[in-house]
């Protein structure tokens, strides 16, 4: 029988609660997802002989996600763009625009605050395959530099798949490469 559990996993530096989700499968696959950046931390998959590993880098508590110099990336949710943007601008309806450069002198997956180092909503829901749970975070005009907000979705199920969906939302015309 597939489960969600959810618990909590510590506070941000500025104290806002952060919960860690673990989502298990009738086949004993477990994703754990926090709402800090709807992180995946652990992910057990069978190997060929059927015996369950991590196969996800991270760390065991939120400590280890917080630090921008110790936390290069395990398991995040990239964004609003999963790579470098060079020189950290770009040109949208003939307006150039300047983005945060976290990656001198370019913009790296989302700037000095990218959606790996927010906390997202969460809430469980019903799926086609059974349980799951659904991860969203808007992130408004000027956020980063970037000039449109923009909605995101990402979405875990506990039955017939490792992790899920992830869908951007826009929220106003947005530059989508």
């Amino acid at each position: 029988m597939a489960s969600v559990q959810r618990e909590p996993w510590g506070k941000t530096p500025d104290g806002t609660s952060v919960e860690l989700y673990t989502l298990t499968n009738s086949n004993g696959l477990v994703a754990k997802i926090t709402t800090y950046g709807a992180l995946v931390t652990e992910l057990r998959v069978p190997d060929r002989a059927g015996k369950l590993g991590d196969v996800v880098l991270g760390y065991p508590s939120l400590e280890g996600y917080l630090d921008p110099k110790t936390h290069p990336y395990f398991g995040c949710t990239t964004g609003r763009v999963a790579n470098r943007i060079a020189s950290g601008k770009f040109t949208l309806e003939g307006k150039e625009y300047q983005l945060a450069t976290n990656n001198a002198p370019n913009h790296l997956h989302g700037g000095n605050v990218g959606l790996d180092r927010r906390v997202w909503k969460a809430r469980e829901e019903p799926s086609d395959s059974g349980k799951a749970v659904k991860f969203t975070y808007t992130s408004p005009a000027g956020e980063e530099g970037y000039p449109k907000g923009k909605g995101f979705g990402y979405r875990g199920c506990s039955e017939g798949s490792a992790v899920g969906s992830y869908q951007p939302v826009g929220c106003r015309l947005c530059k989508v490469a």
